[in-house]
């Protein structure tokens, strides 16, 4: 009877329920999910952090997400992640977090060798580089308020606001 196996204390359960937009139940479906990435590296019981990768766009998620920028996420890193892309996430956390995803060189800004990088990851290199130049071009044009040839936060904030889809697929169902 007295066989079950704990997970997580009391408390850890309480700060991760504090700290993202999950219930308790979504937080241990979490976990089980991290787990099933690779049951022979996450242990059953949580002791310690333990790494984590994924494949090519996802690469940058995890490069963002991940605490050291490698791109290896822990288990909080991984709750992290979730919980941002989860549907009870506010708007401008969601915002904030595709901003850092597009910018790439990490500058603050996302510019053009962004904005290539971006589409080469999202098109998996299917468009020839006219089409891509001629995309680029266009979202500094329609988005770069101060002609500085590249998109700050805010402007960036003004772009995705103006995507009525972007609150619709920027998230992930646990």
């Amino acid at each position: 009877m007295g066989n079950k196996l704990v997970t997580f204390t009391e408390q850890q359960l309480e700060n991760y329920q504090d700290c993202t937009f999950f219930t308790r139940k979504e937080i241990l479906r979490v976990y089980k999910r991290f787990r099933e990435v690779d049951p022979d590296i996450v242990p059953k019981q949580m002791t310690g952090n333990q790494p984590m990768t994924e494949n090519p766009f996802k690469k940058r998620i995890c490069e963002v997400f991940s605490r050291d920028g490698t791109g290896y996420l822990t288990f909080e890193d991984f709750l992290d992640l979730l919980s941002v892309f989860s549907e009870q996430a506010p708007r401008d956390i969601k915002v904030f977090y595709a901003f850092c995803i597009y910018d790439f060189d990490g500058d603050q800004h996302v510019g053009p060798e962004d904005l290539h990088q971006a589409l080469r990851l999202l098109t998996r290199q299917e468009l020839t580089s006219e089409e891509m130049q001629q995309i680029v071009e266009k979202v500094i044009e329609e988005g770069d308020v101060d002609g500085d040839g590249k998109l700050s936060y805010m402007e960036f904030e003004h772009v995705i606001t103006r995507a009525p889809d972007f609150l619709s697929t920027f998230h992930i169902r646990i």
